[in-house]
């Protein structure tokens, strides 16, 4: 009895710590079907232990086992009530998304087979049968079939891929080519669909519904004859899927990877069926997390069971991705016409060895901003909200954004706006930069509306009229004296999710945001604490200043407004102490970017209600959606800039609309004088038309 005992205690397996450390690197993908996972987890765990990549999984482990938790304890509160209910809410759901079942449409994923590693192939052909991953020993880009057997996969380091294939080849990313072969494939695809959906540079989805009827062919023939023509004008391979939606169609292009082809008819049975005995990983829009959270909480695995367990999907997610669930359970997706779509971002990052070299993080940057400029100009974009993406050494994640004042397209704009961001952050290690510009403009004639352009209506000012003739050109001084007051600009800085940073810029003579000097700006060391750049102004005018600081001007300006004042110096005359007033009412017009920090730290308390829906407009996104929230979130802060800048007009009034202000509503109201029309056949100036304060500049 002794023995059996030690024997069945002995026979237990004792759990190895590799197998509770989750990575990305053991999911399934294609050409990764026979690889031993077991063993690849236990390598990229011996591998990564100690490192910051190892503390950095830990974390998001630790993250993810408090979710699981979360949504375990709030299972275990539902009463059977409870279940009865939302069971009710999801037969209701379900009858709902199933009378909005689209069968009439056809749709055709396609997908390169490795692209940027056949690209490298293609350009050397000594590459062929050979192990060989895009990218350096610190992250790959992408890994061939070869490379694949071994579990090597893109988003890997490289210095564990070497462990996984000591015999694997690394070559050096060229996105040059890349997107030069890119576009010889969207040229094929334009055949077939002028309005197809492009997701990167090697995937898209394209709507073959009005080619399949013209021709009168098969989608699985159109699919044959369009991988057939990109082999043709690249010499590279594709794999296509054919489906009644675009969801169906990614999972049917992979099914027959590399340079195969799988055809889904648009038939209810056959998509039930289909759909049914699907992994939820093979799902756009499932990660690690929402995985592991319907698999360990609500023992879903499969498609199908997400439907059978809809009355728990109901009851304890949002009900944007409760609906999504049951979409997919039921194998429907989106079926709507790319017209309807509007672009509401463009970004590009990349990844390199981590670093603190300034030098070479602000190459980086060059680089990067370079490459969106690029793709900007090429779809005819402008845009207003610049963020700026880091990955620190220790995998942190940091978002920066500025919302400009003007809308902006080029290489130069984008980075010197970018290395303002970038240089608040220094000293810092990097491993990834990105760029991401959104907020476009809408301009009728395309081209990009400028909110720094001024209309008519700026130029107008009520009150008295105290002019001496129609033709008295002196009204240019105070023209040019209520401009150095009026434009008084503030311009909100985003700091990701918990900071934001006010800066204000007071130069006159630019409609742009200026470098920041390091002086000027104070942030706080603490991941997660608020952060507020103040840029000082030094009022003084005999002090010298650099032309590229804010809050100052150059001397050439400066000596150009003092000829037109006929004055030494750039602040007019002091009369009656009104022009110290406005100075000071100016200053106080500072306190705007408090309410904006405010609007900041009040942003995670009521930003989204359950965690999915906006309390500010009700649009719905799912935690998941991380880039569309950051977006979104850059989008309404952005919306109260723009209204705290409106309101503010009142605190940052000129001398003379503070008169104005006075005679209409203040015991110092006079009786308005009628004007004195010049001779018949005189010229009229635009000033007859518009009465001006009698306060003389």
């Amino acid at each position: 009895m002794e023995m059996e005992k030690s024997e069945g205690a002995s026979s237990i397996e004792i759990p190895k710590p590799w197998q509770s450390y989750h990575t990305v690197y053991t999911n399934a993908k294609a050409g990764m079907d026979g690889v031993d996972k077991e063993k690849v987890q236990r390598i990229v765990y011996e591998m990564s232990k100690g490192s910051k990549y190892f503390e950095n999984e830990e974390r998001k482990e630790a993250v993810m086992r408090q979710k699981i938790e979360h949504m375990r304890d709030r299972c275990a509160k539902l009463t059977a009530a409870d279940v009865s209910h939302y069971q009710k809410v999801a037969e209701k759901k379900i009858s709902e998304l199933e009378a909005r079942r689209d069968l009439s449409g056809i749709w055709l994923h396609v997908d390169m087979d490795a692209f940027y590693a056949a690209v490298e192939t293609l350009s050397d052909p000594s590459l062929k049968g050979k192990p060989m991953a895009v990218g350096s020993m610190s992250m790959i880009s992408t890994a061939n079939y070869e490379a694949r057997k071994f579990g090597v996969r893109a988003a890997m380091p490289g210095f564990i891929a070497r462990k996984l294939c000591p015999e694997l080849i690394f070559v050096p990313t060229d996105f040059k080519k890349y997107t030069y072969y890119s576009d010889l494939t969207r040229k094929v695809f334009r055949k077939y669909d002028p309005d197809f959906m492009a997701t990167s540079l090697d995937e898209a989805y394209l709507d073959i519904t009005e080619v399949c009827r013209e021709r009168s062919i098969s989608s699985a023939e159109i699919a044959e004859e369009l991988r057939t023509s990109v082999y043709e004008e690249t010499g590279l391979t594709c794999s296509a899927g054919v489906g009644p939606n675009r969801l169906l169609a990614k999972v049917c292009s992979d099914i027959n990877k590399p340079n195969g082809q799988f055809v889904l008819p648009n038939d209810r049975m056959a998509v039930v069926t289909f759909i049914s005995s699907l992994p939820i990983r093979k799902i756009g829009g499932i990660g690690k997390v929402t995985e592991h959270i319907l698999r360990d909480v609500l023992r879903i695995n499969t498609c199908e069971e997400m439907l059978q367990k809809g009355s728990l999907l109901c009851a304890l997610f949002s009900h944007s991705t409760a609906d999504f669930f049951l979409s997919v359970g039921l194998g429907l997706g989106g079926t709507d016409s790319p017209q309807v779509r509007f672009r509401k971002s463009i970004s590009s990052e990349r990844t390199f060895s981590a670093t603190e070299d300034k030098t070479l993080l602000y190459q980086k940057l060059a680089e990067i901003a370079e490459m969106l400029s690029a793709d900007m100009q090429k779809e005819g974009l402008h845009g207003r909200t610049l963020t700026l993406k880091l990955k620190t050494a220790s995998f942190e994640v940091r978002t920066r954004a500025v919302t400009l004042q003007k809308y902006i397209s080029s290489s130069d704009d984008i980075l010197k706006h970018a290395s303002v961001l970038l240089k608040a952050e220094f000293p810092v290690s990097l491993r990834l930069i990105g760029l991401r510009v959104s907020q476009f403009s809408e301009g009728k004639d395309g081209g990009p509306s400028d909110p720094t352009q001024k209309t008519l209506t700026n130029f107008v000012k009520l009150g008295d009229s105290s002019m001496k003739n129609a033709g008295d050109q002196n009204s240019l001084g105070s023209d040019i004296n209520d401009h150095l007051f009026m434009d008084v600009n503030e311009t909100s800085v985003s700091l990701g999710i918990h900071e934001t940073g006010n800066c204000e810029f007071r130069d006159p003579f630019a409609n742009c945001v200026q470098q920041l000097d390091d002086d000027n700006q104070s942030f706080s060391n603490k991941v997660g604490e608020e952060k507020t750049c103040e840029p000082s102004i030094n009022q003084s005018a005999q002090e010298e200043v650099n032309p590229i600081m804010v809050g100052h001007t150059p001397q050439s300006h400066k000596n150009e407004v003092s000829q037109l004042l006929g004055t030494d110096s750039l602040v007019p005359q002091q009369r009656d102490g009104s022009y110290r007033d406005g100075l000071e009412e100016a200053d106080k017009s500072n306190n705007l970017g408090n309410e904006i920090v405010t609007l900041s730290n009040e942003k995670d308390q009521f930003m989204w209600v359950n965690d999915y829906k906006c309390s500010l407009c009700g649009i719905e996104l799912p935690p998941s959606f991380i880039e569309e929230r950051q977006e979104h979130v850059d989008f309404h802060l952005a919306e109260r800039l723009h209204k705290e800048e409106s309101n503010s007009n009142l605190r940052m009034l000129t001398p003379r609309q503070r008169c104005v202000r006075k005679n209409h509503t203040g015991s110092h109201s006079k009786r308005k004088k009628l004007k004195s029309l010049p001779k018949e056949g005189t010229y009229l100036p635009i000033d007859m038309f518009f009465c001006k304060s009698n306060q003389n500049f």
